[in-house]
């Protein structure tokens, strides 16, 4: 079978092949997963069902309309006790040496409602074993948020469970042991969490200078997880005395940068109607390193508007239960716990 390509050279595949013919995937997810140079690190899935652009657009709006409740009412969700790692959360994780307040984060397992998990174990690992919250059904023009926020993380778990189905053979040739099965570690896990992201617009008169990072709206990062599924970012500009309306990326350079395995710099544009998946650092450790996880990062992009235009998207951690053993000597709780303290450094416990 062909490989395809979105024009900006990300692996692309059909969700019907991958559901009727995985097996077939072979040479297209290692073109996308592989270490030759030219690989990304990152596939995209398109010819969804119809359904699924409805539940993006309903969760992402549902982002921006939380991200705009005063902050007393944003603040009533937040959990320290996890590390921030349910419910909202703002300016409390550290990128680039300093607090994040360029985004906002609602985080959920939308699988998960509640783990099953030994009493010790939960208390262990708060950021992962802890309980929901969900915003109150009346708050104020968020009625319908965990529903929303369910139906799309579950659908995007059910294709990241078929897709690492589909790449398992190719795991298989590099995993460090052999008995490992990627797609029983993602869809028996208790640990998946979702992470629904408010991207702030700049401050009113904050002029971008004209060599502005790459990475202006979200630093450079490896995320910790098997796989990550992505949605498509959407868009929003500020309307007075309206809601804010969607619009089209506001800027050729606004978006989603991918550091590729030979080190070039790609801008990858997610199709609305598609997901996209991308390796993480578990996978990584998990492989001695032969499938490295992806280096990327999000810039503003500058244009007439950028201080009224937010950019809200959703993204989705497959990873598995914290005793899973990655090396001979690190678990994948063990692994997420460093993680934690380099970006919670000053958050006690």
């Amino acid at each position: 079978m062909a490989i395809t390509y979105t024009p900006e050279g990300a692996v692309s595949i059909s969700y019907s092949i991958l559901v009727s013919d995985p097996l077939s995937l072979g040479p297209s997810i290692e073109e996308a997963f592989g270490s030759h140079p030219k690989s990304l690190g990152i596939i995209v899935v398109r010819d969804l069902p119809p359904s699924y652009a409805a539940q993006r657009e309903r969760l992402l709006k549902l982002a921006s309309e939380f991200a705009r409740l005063d902050e007393g009412a944003r603040e009533k969700y937040a959990d320290p006790a996890s590390r921030y790692s349910f419910g909202w959360s703002h300016g409390k994780e550290i990128m680039n040496g300093k607090p994040d307040l360029l985004k906002g984060s609602y985080y959920a397992n939308p699988v998960v409602e509640t783990p099953t998990v030994p009493e010790e174990q939960r208390i262990a690992y708060p950021e992962y074993y802890g309980r929901n919250i969900w915003p109150a059904k009346d708050e104020c023009g968020i009625r319908g948020f965990e529903e929303a926020f369910k139906d799309l993380g579950r659908f995007i778990f059910q294709v990241g469970c078929e897709l690492a189905a589909a790449c398992q053979p190719f795991a298989l040739s590099h995993l460090s042991d052999s008995s490992m099965s990627l797609p029983k570690l993602i869809s028996t896990s208790q640990t998946t969490k979702a992470r629904l992201l408010h991207y702030f617009p700049p401050a009113p008169g904050t002029a971008l200078p004209s060599d502005e990072p790459v990475d202006s709206w979200c630093g450079f990062h490896l995320d910790h997880s098997l796989l990550t599924g992505l949605c498509s970012a959407m868009f929003l500009e500020e309307v007075e005395g309206q809601e804010p309306r969607v619009i089209p990326s506001p800027s050729p350079a606004s978006g989603l940068y991918i550091r590729a395995r030979g080190g070039d710099l790609t801008k990858v544009s997610i199709p609305v109607d598609s997901l996209a998946f991308q390796t993480g650092e578990a996978l990584e450790l998990a492989t001695g390193g032969k499938l490295r996880a992806t280096p990327h990062c999000v810039r503003v992009g500058s244009s007439p508007n950028a201080g009224k235009i937010s950019r809200e998207t959703f993204a989705l951690f497959m990873q598995p239960d914290v005793n899973q053993c990655l090396s001979e000597s690190k678990t994948f709780g063990q692994f997420s716990k460093e993680v934690f303290d380099e970006h919670y450094k000053d958050i006690s416990t």
